[in-house]
């Protein structure tokens, strides 16, 4: 039987949102009214507070795409897929392609074929995160005064906004210049019944999705800041905060180049924060481990009894790590560009997030840089992520993901500055000093110094190829230390090969979606000499 992606996804937004047993006993077409269901949620927040949390269960989850596939993929995690896909993509999360790595597809563009595994994982998964989204927006009266139901829908439509930005870069080229190309298609609460009786929905045209975007994000902010002044506040950070809105607002204003809404919302979402970058002294060991640090401004939360955890090595740090049980192990790990990391000054902390030449980091201990040594990882291999609770072969891979992080908005807010004609250099160099090379200082082109910078605080976070796109930058590994000679490649700007494609799954099972839809069946890049 043909998986339903779309169809199968987005019809349940009007089924399932409160299960069986509450609501949905009847047929389709008798179904009860949006209106009736927030009447509910109006009596009972809990009921959404538990679709709420079905949308932020999405970001990590034990093969999701197992019935799907056919079987159980140990690359299959929910987001942490995404990153890990897209930072093989492109050129500065350096790996070997052997029989532990589970990336080769990406590290080669096969992952482009409309029938993988990765392009698969993909589409369900972020389409699995707009329908629970999707099942909270539809529930709630848009009209709501109260701050919890305010707060909760909040936070359907950002995850909403997020998986829209999410796909539009991987689906299509940047914003400008091809505002009428062909996105993704367009699924909300209000159009899933029109979708369910056509059978899916078509690809949107990038300016529809980013329109979408921005509106969930605007109405999003006006709810989660009214939400808090009514004392409605998020309980962890796997919830977005109004400081998070901002920032995703910031992130979309910036793909767009609308550089001083760009900067104007980084500036809003560093003020609405209690996030704060951590110290040099903070990153000069191992870090990046746990939501709870004071940098972080939403993430992923990983729970010691999850299934990914339980697993043992089906979780993204397994893939990720240096130091905790895992693919790691096996894989050889994950190091820098080498041409990136000899940007780096050495005055820099950062330098220490990687090994040198010689595998070694002046920011690990003795007993942290013999361990690097005895299991024979390769020169500049990370040791930005610290394993769980610090401790060194840990067999319990419970690292949460970063999904935002304060840094990240005085970057964007250098940029956006710049490009809008501001002083963006003292932003810049202002937060470089304080908060990893003392010694810095710059002049010269601010967007590229960003871009570089990026590269360099984010690594590995997955990112850097929504920058790539954004940017109409290519893919240069050469110079990069890629221990494949086959996975060197030199791929221009704008090339097909750079955009994924829907899944046949997809096509076949969705009747306004042709195979004349799809974007161009690319051949797979050539290798060039380092």
């Amino acid at each position: 039987m043909k998986n339903k992606y779309i169809y199968a996804l987005l019809v349940p937004v009007l089924l399932t949102f409160f299960g069986c047993e509450d609501l949905d006993t009847a047929p389709l077409g008798e179904d009860i009214t949006t209106e009736q269901k927030a009447e509910v949620v109006e009596n009972d927040p809990s009921k959404a507070a538990a679709g709420v949390n079905g949308i932020f269960a999405q970001f990590s989850q034990y093969a999701p795409n197992e019935d799907a596939l056919g079987r159980v993929n140990h690359f299959d995690i929910g987001y942490g897929s995404v990153m890990m896909f897209s930072d093989a993509n492109g050129c500065d999360v350096v790996q070997e392609d052997n029989g532990y790595n589970w990336m080769s597809g990406s590290l080669e563009y096969s992952d482009r074929d409309y029938t993988s595994r990765e392009t698969q994982i993909i589409w369900n998964d972020m389409y699995a995160i707009i329908s629970n989204s999707n099942n909270v927006i539809g529930s709630i009266d848009p009209a709501t005064e109260e701050p919890v139901t305010q707060f909760y829908l909040g936070q359907g439509l950002a995850a909403r906004a997020f998986s829209y930005w999410v796909l539009a870069q991987l689906y299509q080229f940047n914003y400008v210049g091809h505002e009428s190309a062909l996105c993704v298609p367009i699924i909300t609460a209000e159009n899933a019944i029109e979708t369910s009786l056509a059978g899916g929905a078509p690809r949107a045209t990038v300016e529809e999705v980013y329109t979408l975007m921005l509106s969930d994000l605007n109405t999003a902010i006006t709810l989660l800041k009214s939400a808090e002044e009514g004392g409605s506040v998020r309980s962890d950070k796997r919830y977005v905060s109004l400081a998070v809105a901002y920032g995703l607002r910031a992130r979309v204003n910036l793909t767009m180049h609308k550089y001083a809404e760009a900067a104007a919302d980084a500036t809003s979402a560093i003020a609405a924060s209690d996030a704060t970058p951590a110290s040099i002294d903070e990153v000069s060991d191992p870090y990046f481990s746990n939501i709870e640090d004071s940098n972080w401004m939403w993430g992923v939360f990983v729970a010691e009894t999850d299934d990914v955890v339980a697993s043992g090595i089906i979780n993204w740090i397994s893939h990720m790590g240096s130091f905790n049980y895992g693919y790691c192990w096996y894989s050889g790990g994950r190091q820098i560009n080498k041409a990136l990391y000899n940007s780096i000054s050495s005055t820099d902390i950062r330098k220490g997030w990687w090994t040198d030449e010689n595998s070694y980091s002046a920011n690990l201990t003795d007993i942290e840089n013999a361990f690097m040594v005895d299991y024979q990882y390769r020169p500049y291999t990370q040791v930005k992520f610290a394993p769980y609770k610090g401790e060194i072969e840990t067999s319990t891979n419970a690292n949460d993901i970063p999904l935002m992080r304060i840094e990240e908005m005085y970057l964007i807010k250098a940029e956006a500055e710049a490009m809008s004609g501001a002083d963006g250099i003292s932003t810049l160099v202002d937060f470089v000093t304080t908060y990893r090379d003392a010694s810095y200082s710059f002049a010269g082109d601010v967007q590229e110094e960003v871009f570089r910078q990026r590269r360099i605080e984010l690594w590995g976070e997955g990112m850097n190829w929504f920058d790539i796109m954004r940017l109409n930058k290519g893919i240069d590994r050469r110079g990069g230390g890629y221990p494949n000679a086959t996975m060197i490649f030199n791929i221009p700007a704008g090339s097909d090969i750079l955009l994924w494609r829907v899944p046949e799954a997809e096509i076949q099972a969705n009747p306004v979606i042709s195979n004349g839809d799809n974007n161009p069946a690319a051949v797979a890049p050539s290798p060039v000499s380092e």
